[in-house]
């Protein structure tokens, strides 16, 4: 495994495998990496012959109520994960590298990195409501710091997890109106034993803490159980869902039944769907998701 902090240095190395057709995978992380990241290495070891993975924990997406300094770092743990996985490439550049040209205030990039005749993107629609509410200017750092990425790697797959699953679809939406040379692969969601949704977080929980958090993904599956009977209303399931998640989580910041495409919120049943919640449990901000589809 080559590791790699130059974004030049990285772009010249995938160029010259390209000119031997070699097909590259791309997974962008923040590091801290459990099963669920590791799941879309594998995923791109088996579809492509080059996978290279980034580990940038990226400032320009916490906002000012979030610690930017204390996002886990733990980066010899995290290549050694790699190197068993025999990831071509590691990519772990500096802040500078990635943003020379500077960054604004709290952090916020001040030239996003957009193609100048983008002036329909649809993308900001898709970052306005569930976490785009609750996280101002969150998914202009995503959009910013993996268009960057991109523009470094060039022509790739591109693997995202479904547990983000709003940034996974604003992403995806980014990636269209952009026109940029990837394919988006959306990974479905990696659980603990008990259900709770993998997560960097998950290890700031305490064990009552974590008892409790479990029960989000069980609400979540009764509700889409409920769902599929389609015997009480898509809002009293709701109702009820929320009621039931409040027994256990200390707050609920949403949960939302959406389209799984425009995000749009819901108010019949329709072929597919998606609900989407973020709780807090103590004070670790936990989200998650589950896809319902009527045969």
């Amino acid at each position: 495994m080559k590791i790699i902090k130059s974004p030049k240095i990285l772009h010249q190395e995938l160029v010259k495998l390209r000119l031997r057709d070699s097909k590259v995978g791309f997974v962008p992380t923040m590091g801290a990496l459990h099963d669920g990241h590791l799941s879309l290495v594998r995923a791109s070891n088996r579809e492509n012959d080059v996978t290279v993975v980034s580990i940038f924990v990226n400032p320009t997406q916490f906002g000012p109520r979030e610690d930017f300094s204390k996002y886990p770092r733990v980066f010899g743990k995290d290549k050694k994960l790699l190197q068993r996985l025999k990831v071509d490439f590691l990519f772990c550049p500096s802040v500078r590298g990635i943003y020379p040209e500077g960054l604004g205030k709290r952090g916020q990039t001040i030239t996003p990195c957009l193609p100048p005749f983008v002036s329909n993107a649809k993308w900001p629609r898709l970052a306005k409501g569930l976490c785009g509410k609750f996280r101002p200017g969150h998914f202009q750092g995503v959009v910013t710091v993996v268009s960057k990425l991109l523009n470094i790697v060039g022509s790739c797959r591109l693997y995202l997890g479904a547990k983000d699953y709003q940034q996974a679809v604003v992403i995806r939406q980014m990636v269209k109106d952009y026109g940029l040379n990837a394919r988006v692969r959306i990974q479905p969601i990696v659980r603990e034993k008990d259900g709770l949704a993998m997560s960097s977080r998950n290890r700031y929980l305490s064990q009552e803490e974590r008892l409790r958090a479990r029960k989000i993904s069980q609400v979540l599956f009764a509700l889409k159980r409920d769902v599929l009977k389609r015997e009480k209303t898509l809002n009293v399931l709701k109702n009820q869902t929320l009621t039931e998640l409040k027994k256990h989580v200390g707050q609920v910041q949403y949960l939302e039944i959406v389209d799984p495409v425009t995000l749009i919120r819901l108010k019949k049943f329709q072929r597919g769907m998606a609900a989407l919640t973020a709780c807090f449990v103590g004070k670790t901000r936990l989200i998650d998701n589950v896809i319902i589809r009527f045969p």
